[in-house]
């Protein structure tokens, strides 16, 4: 298949050649690294990806093309899309598309044919950093040539890209209006949803195991949640940096003041931890993939998880501590899940008041499915058992 030239630069310089894979033209962003060997759809189709050009360690994708049933949300969120090896076409009886065909409909810039080890290394060593990705009319003369004027004037465009730290994303993703998804059978509780990003297996989840779960937007207020007269609140994961997200933040405290059981995950765990006063901080590479070993604490159990997050909360991992907002207003706290690869917080729970929540994605429709007994632990928490 004949496919014009495309180039990657990354915002250290490095600067690699390749050929276009979706749609043609320029797109820059925070430039990550995914080590799913499987789900691409749904990697592609998370909002927390919203702004991230996304490096594919696995490297054959579109094997098995583009269904109807695995997208997370109605669109592809990812600013751009890196492949080692783009598969020639779609071999799956599910399969309804091609996914470059997807790629092109929705008007996301890519590239293929690049060294995907090499830049996951280098990225790995330097940290995720702003990039971009040019082909067809955007590629000014002399660039595939390796053109030093040319590569500059592609540098000033990636150097120019918003960073990720003190992005406040999730307004930019959120749902534009309240829905509910009903429970399978009789209701045994309500709760509402606060979309940050939310996937569409998340509420699923709960509606299966008989929970109504009204999904609000990132912009409700407390006596909007309040008016539901809800069992629990849920905050979902999302993109951005968790420190600028400060309405979210004040909300959840409302929550939390008023006793009402509340479980978050990704973005929601980092919320909870800034909630209670402790502080957050950006990883170097951060942790994306469907293979990261998690410690429950509690069970002494090792799940692996999926995972989508370039920040972390900072707190005590050792021995529960008093949450330090408004001189120890919410109680204690402790860390409940580390993850095995670098000691990162992956859980906390607040020991006084009913709250909790992971940095993975219990819900992980792409699989492994090691934590979803946590939302029936959140059921439990809601009934008081």
């Amino acid at each position: 298949m004949s496919r014009e030239p495309a180039v990657i630069v990354l915002e250290d310089g490095l600067f690699l050649v390749g050929q276009a894979y979706g749609a043609t033209g320029r797109t820059v962003g925070e430039i990550v690294f995914s080590t799913g060997m499987t789900g691409y759809q749904e990697t592609l189709t998370d909002p927390s990806y919203h702004r991230q050009i996304v490096v594919m360690t696995a490297p054959h994708i579109g094997n098995t093309g583009v269904n109807d049933e695995d997208p997370e949300s109605s669109r592809i969120w990812v600013a751009g899309y890196v492949v080692r090896d783009p598969a020639r076409r779609a071999s799956n009886w599910r399969s309804r598309r091609e996914l470059e065909d997807e790629l092109v409909e929705q008007e996301i810039v890519g590239i293929s044919d690049v060294d995907t080890r090499a830049l996951t290394r280098h990225l790995r060593e330097r940290g995720v950093m702003r990039g971009g990705i040019f082909s067809g009319s955007a590629l000014p003369a002399g660039a595939i040539e390796g053109s030093a004027q040319a590569i500059d004037v592609l540098l000033e465009i990636v150097r120019g890209a918003p960073a990720m730290s003190g992005a406040d994303l999730a307004r930019e993703v959120t749902t534009p209006e309240h829905y509910t998804v009903e429970p399978e059978g009789e209701p045994i509780a309500t709760i509402v949803a606060v979309d940050l990003g939310i996937k569409w297996r998340t509420p699923q989840q709960l509606a299966e195991r008989g929970v109504r779960v009204h999904v609000v937007p990132q912009s409700v207020n407390l006596a909007e949640i309040l008016a539901y007269e809800p069992d629990g609140v849920f905050y979902s994961n999302g993109p951005g940096d968790p420190e600028a997200a400060t309405h979210e933040i004040d909300v959840l405290r409302g929550v939390l003041d008023a006793g009402i059981p509340f479980f978050g995950i990704c973005l929601g765990n980092q919320l909870l931890g800034r909630a209670l006063g402790y502080g957050t901080y950006k990883l170097e590479y951060g942790h994306r993939g469907v293979n990261q070993p998690v410690l429950d604490r509690a069970t002494g159990k090792v799940e692996i998880t999926a995972h989508n997050h370039g920040f972390a909360v900072d707190m005590p991992t050792e021995e529960p501590s008093t949450a330090p907002y408004d001189g120890g207003r919410f109680g204690r706290a402790e860390v409940t899940h580390l993850g095995l690869n670098d000691g990162v917080v992956e859980g906390l729970r607040a020991l006084d008041i009913p709250a909790f929540s992971v940095q993975y994605h219990p819900e992980a429709a792409a699989g492994p499915h090691d934590g979803e007994h946590l939302f029936d632990r959140f059921i439990a928490m809601m009934k008081g058992i």
